[in-house]
């Protein structure tokens, strides 16, 4: 279920629809109507708008209110489907499940940006240090020592007498 939009979470425009306007076709463009969805999905419609009333799936809506789902919350009728019926697992745990996908979808989401962003604060790091290091004065020389260069000095003890 990973990438998928937890209930009442998908991007909506002000006009009510996800895809609103003309544009290209998503997954998360609303183009079925209920009957569709649910011949598609393999529920009766019925079951749709319970799991709409849930929270499970949430549709879009028309400015007369009808529901309008998307390939993407089709793909999620199924799997509430699947969860349900072979994993056994009740509404109220898929819910728990879908909205838990949702919040590691938005983390990794989240971890990816801070990756991003600490990748260019290192190589932003690198340039500065290079600048740095290209502004050393070129002009001065290491000092070195050359009275104790390779010379050998032999010491002798002053005699006091």
């Amino acid at each position: 279920m990973d990438g998928w939009n937890a209930p009442g979470t998908g991007s909506r425009s002000p006009g009510g629809g996800r895809g609103a306007g003309p544009g290209p076709l998503t997954d998360d463009t609303p183009v079925y109507v209920i009957s569709v969805a649910a011949q598609l999905s393999g529920l009766h419609p019925q079951t749709l708008r319970q799991y709409d009333r849930l929270g499970l799936v949430c549709p879009d809506r028309t400015a007369g209110r009808g529901r309008r789902y998307s390939a993407r919350d089709i793909q999620l009728l199924r799997e509430v489907q699947r969860l349900s019926q072979d994993e056994g697992i009740n509404l109220a745990g898929i819910k728990r499940i879908i909205e838990l996908e949702h919040q590691v979808a938005v983390l990794r989401s989240q971890v990816a940006e801070m990756q991003q962003a600490l990748e260019g604060a290192a190589l932003a790091m690198r340039q500065r240090e290079a600048q740095v290091h290209a502004s050393y004065r070129r002009d001065l020389v290491p000092y070195q020592d050359v009275t104790h260069q390779g010379a050998v000095v032999v010491w002798r003890p002053e005699r006091r007498g």
